[in-house]
């Protein structure tokens, strides 16, 4: 099913260069926040730590929407992880394994919740698949996707933008230098969806990690989301206007939105500046778990942070004209007024 694009962001991707996006976003498209954002806090970073804070934010998201998580028909659960910065800046296993002990406690198999990620190299630097010395795994019986291997895009499924070329999605910066933009293939216009976590399952679950990032300004929620969650999206990069709308539009993919059950961010560890790439000296900690189901305010929320940690060092902010979170916002995925955010504490 090819992905219908929105024309008014089509339109600002055609100008890109030529008109500032700012212009099109004024302050009467600012949606007041919907939902809460659950907040725990950490004793510390162990499995035992995790499993307890996880709980209690699940067991408040359940007793605010009505919802009780049991499972469904499909009797499968997807967590999107986050590996592509490598060892350092990854998903913490420790909370994956909290995540995974709470869904077995509500009756899932811990077999039926697998988790997906994109690069195989970095999967395995990380911890979520096997080491090739030991054979050992963090993970044993949890079936481990990895997107680059193209086993799992559905050709029926895909977002579609005249935005031609294909590159490593966290490398594209340097390796679109000089490389032509002249490719006319149909394929190089398609990013192919990662059906597993919307068609297959009851529900997916974000698991994201926070850095900055020169292009999409926030690396987060939204992106793990999107970008990291699809084939040949690095072409996007060429223009600073293109990769943020095609954030917002394929987050606002009513499919992917169905599914998607809620966000689950810890701040054990997250970047300032030099993201993605992974560098020890500009990273912070926090010990504080979010969840949420408004992925825009969550990213809003760590541009905040992520500001405040650059000013303090002496680095300018994120630049205001990538509109990364304004986008999605206009499209009705979320919310970026922190200002009106509702945060509860469940400890």
């Amino acid at each position: 099913m090819r992905i219908p694009t929105i024309a008014a962001l089509l339109a600002l991707v055609a100008a890109a260069g030529a008109l500032s996006c700012r212009a099109e976003f004024t302050p009467e498209v600012k949606r007041a926040p919907m939902e809460p954002v659950w907040q725990a806090h950490l004793q510390g970073f162990t499995e035992p730590d995790y499993a307890v804070e996880v709980e209690k934010l699940i067991a408040a998201y359940e007793k605010s929407s009505g919802h009780k998580i049991a499972p469904g028909q499909k009797k499968k659960v997807g967590l999107k992880i986050y590996s592509d910065s490598g060892p350092g800046m990854a998903t913490p296993t420790a909370l994956v394994k909290a995540v995974i002990g709470s869904l077995e406690s509500r009756g899932y198999a811990n077999n039926n919740i697998f988790l997906v990620g994109l690069n195989q190299l970095r999967l395995r630097m990380t911890g979520y698949l096997p080491s090739l010395v030991t054979g050992d795994t963090e993970f044993k019986g949890n079936p481990v996707f990895v997107l680059e291997s193209n086993r799992y895009y559905d050709p029926v499924w895909f977002y579609d933008s005249p935005l031609p070329e294909r590159f490593d999605p966290i490398f594209a910066a340097h390796q679109t230098e000089g490389v032509p933009n002249n490719s006319t293939k149909e394929e190089d216009r398609k990013s192919f969806l990662a059906t597993p976590l919307f068609l297959d399952t009851d529900f997916w679950i974000n698991l994201p990690v926070y850095t900055d990032h020169q292009v999409l300004g926030v690396n987060g929620a939204l992106v793990n989301a999107t970008l990291w969650n699809a084939s040949n999206t690095a072409r996007f990069f060429r223009s600073p206007a293109t990769a943020p709308a095609a954030v917002a539009e394929m987050s606002a993919i009513p499919e992917l939105r169905q599914t998607w059950l809620f966000t689950i961010a810890s701040l054990e560890h997250y970047q300032y500046i030099g993201g993605p790439f992974f560098n020890s000296l500009y990273t912070k900690s926090e010990p504080l778990i979010w969840l949420g189901t408004d992925p825009v305010m969550l990213d809003a929320l760590m541009r905040a942070r992520i500001n405040l940690a650059r000013r303090h060092e002496g680095f300018e902010p994120i630049s205001d004209e990538i509109r990364t979170l304004e986008f999605a916002e206009t499209l009705g995925v979320g919310s970026t007024l922190i200002k009106d955010a509702r945060m509860i504490d469940v400890d």
